[in-house]
């Protein structure tokens, strides 16, 4: 007997040190670890959806121990009642718990929704800086259309400052995921969505695509600073002296696959090049029917 408990402990304890040593590690565990108030609130989501799971998991695991040990064989003082019609109170407590934990979570998701929409502009009294990002095989490009620059796996910002982010792919699709400052998103190919950031002081954090997307999906991490606003104004000044320019031939030649890109500045970019890269997988959808004359307006 002695022997059998010991062997069941011994994998139970070392799964215990192994759970609890990863739940300590917060620079691996990112999520747990903002750096924003978004992530923040994100985590405290996370948190408050596992207290509510708790609520039935506990009471489970309890009960289910409780009933083995009453009911257990050498135990002649437990009453075997197994044939009776109803139980009012066992109804009830079947019922009501759950029907009040999914009201419960029904509540805050839907708070949570509205409250964390990635599209909902944060209130500031900043406006935010506007950044295009394109998703591609396998690295991510940042557009700054006010600065006229362009980088590739660099995204950087003012701290305290917000960030609004139109993200797009010309390629799969792929999951942009900053998870110290933001939830994911994802990037698809002739479609916009809107991500918005906010990092509360400068810190260096690491981006990536969240969603499978092929060979090199592993290594497409990006760079993530967060600067002050005089070492934002560097940064800038920096990629505006950069020698190359993106300009169409440049991103059809970028557009290749690559594993690793370094990261790569552009003192200056097509015009458009964002909306361009959409419209050419919509384009299709939109040209006229056979016979339309040229400048017609479509038919609905």
């Amino acid at each position: 007997m002695t022997l059998a408990v010991d062997k069941l402990l011994r994998p139970m304890m070392v799964i215990a040190a192994a759970l609890l040593a990863g739940a300590c590690d917060l620079r691996r565990s990112a999520v747990l670890d903002p750096k924003g108030p978004i992530a923040l609130a994100e985590r405290d989501l996370l948190f408050d959806a596992f207290f509510v799971m708790m609520l039935v998991v506990v009471p489970v695991i309890v009960l289910t121990l409780a009933f083995a040990w009453r009911y257990r064989a050498s135990n002649t003082k437990a009453a075997y009642a197994p044939k009776w019609a109803e139980s009012l109170r066992l109804d009830a407590f079947v019922w009501l718990v759950p029907a009040v934990i999914v009201i419960a979570v029904a509540v805050l998701v839907w708070r949570s929704t509205h409250k964390l929409d990635p599209y909902r502009p944060i209130d500031a009294a900043v406006p935010p800086l506007e950044v295009q990002v394109v998703a591609q095989d396998w690295k991510w490009l940042f557009i700054y259309p006010d600065q006229g620059i362009a980088v590739v796996n660099q995204l950087a910002f003012p701290s305290g400052r917000p960030v609004s982010l139109r993200i797009t792919s010309d390629t799969v699709m792929n999951s942009f995921y900053v998870p110290q400052l933001a939830g994911q998103i994802y990037a698809m190919a002739g479609m916009q969505t809107r991500l918005q950031l906010l990092a509360d002081q400068p810190g260096k954090f690491v981006g990536r695509n969240s969603m499978y997307s092929g060979g090199g999906f592993s290594d497409q991490f990006f760079e993530v600073l967060s600067l002050g606003p005089a070492d934002f104004d560097v940064w800038v000044a920096k990629a505006r002296q950069a020698p190359a320019k993106l300009d169409a031939p440049t991103y059809t030649a970028l557009t290749a696959k690559s594993r690793l890109h370094p990261i790569t500045y552009y003192s200056a970019v097509e015009p458009r090049l964002f909306d361009s890269i959409i419209a050419k997988y919509t384009h299709a959808h939109h040209a006229p029917a056979a016979g339309t004359p040229v400048g017609a307006a479509p038919r609905r």
